[in-house]
């Protein structure tokens, strides 16, 4: 029993050693971390645009056709967005959007490796969520600083800018960041439209050393490692901002 037990670890040790080890193919997965973090990231930064933009729309007054026009465009936008599967809207981005634009040439768009696409089509998705998040904390921020900031003279931007939106950010910043956390492992499928993250590289991995479990239980490896560093980060924050508020 022992002896199997440990045959059995051996056998791992050597796997390991072969996938990740031998003939440095732990840069391969470096690769595929690299273009999954800047994936995130990238449509982070757009889907908090994005978020704040649609936020501003949805709950700006309506005294005019063209900001409830507006408002219905952004109702639409966050229903659509978050009542289809992400990796829809990847398929869409880029095998609809991304090859019609390509056909018709009136943009001259170049070749592309597919992260552009993927972070339009991820921050687009991100963007809807943060819009709610974001809709969420300002309705925690009491409704007499937007009557304050007004009775000082500021426009309504100007008092949304200035003074409700950084109090509703500094409330939904732990949610926003496990929006962020959730969009890391989102990307694992963006290898269907072809972009080498680093889900997609256990695909490679397997073509060159026919094994199958070990790669996957590498990049399974990687990404708890990634998300219990944020999700530590996470805490600090949280810590901090609650410190602030004392």
């Amino acid at each position: 029993m022992f002896a199997s037990i440990k045959n059995f670890f051996i056998e791992l040790s050597n796997d390991f050693l072969k996938c990740f080890i031998e003939n440095s193919r732990y840069l391969m997965y470096l690769k595929g971390l690299r273009n999954t973090i800047f994936i995130a990231v990238g449509a982070c930064i757009l889907g908090l645009i994005i978020g704040i933009a649609v936020t501003c729309i949805r709950i700006m007054p309506k005294k005019n056709p063209l900001s409830r026009f507006f408002d219905r465009i952004a109702r639409l936008y966050v229903t659509v967005i978050r009542g289809t599967p992400v990796v829809l809207q990847l398929f869409i981005c880029y095998f609809v959007i991304l090859k019609s634009l390509k056909s018709t040439n009136i943009f001259n768009i170049p070749e592309t490796n597919g992260i552009p696409i993927a972070i339009i089509a991820f921050g687009l998705n991100s963007g809807a969520y943060m819009a709610e998040i974001l809709r969420g904390g300002i309705n925690a921020v009491d409704g007499g600083q937007m009557e304050a900031g007004r009775t000082l003279g500021l426009s309504w931007m100007q008092t949304f800018f200035k003074i409700v939106l950084p109090q509703a950010l500094k409330s939904a910043i732990p949610t926003m960041f496990n929006e962020f956390i959730t969009l890391v492992k989102e990307t694992s499928v963006a290898g269907y439209v072809g972009i080498v993250d680093l889900t997609k590289i256990q695909t490679y991995i397997t073509v060159q050393t026919m094994q199958l479990y070990m790669p996957l239980f590498i990049i399974a490896a990687i990404y708890l490692i990634i998300v219990l560093g944020l999700q530590k980060v996470q805490k600090i924050i949280e810590e901090r901002l609650k410190r602030s508020e004392r």
